[in-house]
């Protein structure tokens, strides 16, 4: 299923975040002996978008899905693994991540953002009409305009 263009910024950082854990795998994977780079790299992004996006995520993608009994539990699933994400980056800001903790962070990021993609975006186009979605697109596009969020990489398309 073609991406609805409401969810599009969202499925933008995802690409971001999934590049992330293409450089780590490939930084471990080349025998990087000191993974302070991985770590900024981890930090800054997580710092300049993934905050944001969870925050956009659970104050406005999550509570409009929620009324999708069909949704209910994957949406915990992922507020749960939020956590868990944003500890692997209070870990890595604080560089105290080791090359193992770097590729379980790598791992678990990567299987996050293929569930949100597959499962909760895929649901959410399914259940919700037309109009629903480009209000919730609208929604997310506002919390981006007066987040604070360093860059413009979350516009919709067509939004200046």
């Amino acid at each position: 299923m073609l991406r609805d263009p409401s969810l599009i910024p969202l499925s933008h950082q995802h690409q971001h975040a999934l590049a992330l854990c293409v450089r780590i795998e490939r930084g471990l994977r080349d025998g990087a002996a000191d993974p302070a780079p991985l770590l900024e790299d981890m930090d800054a992004l997580f710092r300049g978008e993934i905050e944001y996006h969870f925050r956009a995520e659970e104050q406005v993608l999550f509570p409009a899905l929620e009324r999708i009994p069909e949704l209910q539990s994957l949406i915990d699933e992922l507020r749960l693994e939020h956590v868990s994400l944003r500890r692997y980056a209070a870990k890595a800001a604080a560089r105290q991540l080791t090359a193992a903790d770097l590729q379980i962070f790598a791992a678990a990021l990567s299987a996050h953002v293929r569930k949100e993609e597959r499962q909760l975006f895929e649901g959410a186009q399914a259940a919700l009409p037309h109009d629903e979605l480009v209000a919730l697109g609208e929604k997310l596009q506002k919390y981006f305009d007066t987040s604070g969020m360093p860059g413009a990489s979350c516009r919709l398309n067509g939004s200046q």
